[in-house]
């Protein structure tokens, strides 16, 4: 089959679609030996639903499946409506899941085996050539089994499906997608997760590493594990500061500086020193430094 103006070639995924329990917050995560699996694959419309697109991925099915979703179509109407207006609907697959309600899925009849899909509560999972329908149950469980937010979640089954297997041909990419009900036109904002892999030996690893620098990016400070920014504390952050470039000037003023460089002004403390910021300028002054000699 020839590629149409709206398909991309085969790629060889595994997804999980899914939502919180209170429906409030809905994404994906997906994986792929395939270049920037989430630029094609995964689509959220807060407060409407979430949806991935694979195999002979139809690249349009994300519009107008989102587009569905805001119109108030139900998951399994909207599937059947872009499966049976789809030529290339043998080679698909499809999984739709509203803020209510059970999921919607297709896996054709010509996707590259190991390929089909796995319902569970509040999420779907569904992948093509993978190693085996373990990858689909590990998702599933992980998922289930996963406290925390919808985003850690995510990322915990896709962790679990690429230990059981992934993509049988290897890794390359990876992606999470989440949004969940707050103001998504601020820069920082904690609803909002778009985070992607594009090209990487350890996607859903480097995945992991973006998660833990996105929560510290779009968080605010944490009071009850800040340090008095005084004595050895203070001792330490005027050392690594000194090593990363700003010895001049007070130490509150010079660590501001170095906050807003980093992005992470809005976790500066008056009298104390975040938790989060020091571990950053600790990695960032190690790496900075020269072995002696």
């Amino acid at each position: 089959m020839t590629a149409g103006p709206h398909e991309r070639e085969d790629a060889m995924t595994y997804s999980l679609v899914a939502r919180s329990a209170d429906g409030a917050e809905l994404g994906a995560a997906t994986a792929s030996k395939y270049l920037a699996v989430g630029a094609t694959v995964p689509a959220v419309s807060a407060g409407h639903g979430a949806l991935v697109t694979q195999a002979h991925t139809n690249v349009a099915f994300r519009e107008e499946g989102l587009a569905l979703l805001r119109a108030g179509v139900p998951a399994e109407e909207a599937v059947q409506i872009l499966v049976q207006g789809d030529a290339g609907r043998a080679r698909r697959q499809l999984a739709v899941l509203g803020t209510t309600g059970e999921p919607a899925v297709w896996t054709g009849e010509l996707c590259s085996e190991a390929a089909g899909h796995l319902v569970g509560t509040d999420c779907v999972a569904i992948g093509n050539l993978m190693a085996g329908a373990t990858v689909l149950e590990a998702m599933v469980e992980a998922f289930t089994a996963a406290p925390g937010k919808l985003a850690e979640r995510l990322l915990l089954a896709l962790a679990a499906g690429e230990r059981a297997g992934g993509d049988r041909r290897g890794r390359q990419s990876a992606a999470v997608l989440v949004l969940g009900a707050g103001d998504h036109d601020r820069l920082r904002s904690p609803a909002r997760t778009d985070l992607r892999v594009d090209d990487h030996p350890e996607p859903v690893a480097e995945l992991r590493r973006l998660l833990e620098l996105h929560r510290v990016v779009v968080s605010g400070p944490e009071r009850a594990t800040a340090l008095p920014l005084d004595g050895e504390t203070a001792a330490e952050v005027d050392r690594l500061l000194q090593v990363s470039g700003h010895a001049a000037g007070g130490l509150v003023e010079r660590l501001s500086i170095w906050a807003h460089s980093e992005n992470l002004e809005h976790r500066l403390l008056a009298d104390a020193v975040d938790a989060a910021v020091l571990e950053r300028l600790r990695d960032r002054a190690g790496g900075l430094r020269r072995p002696a000699g």
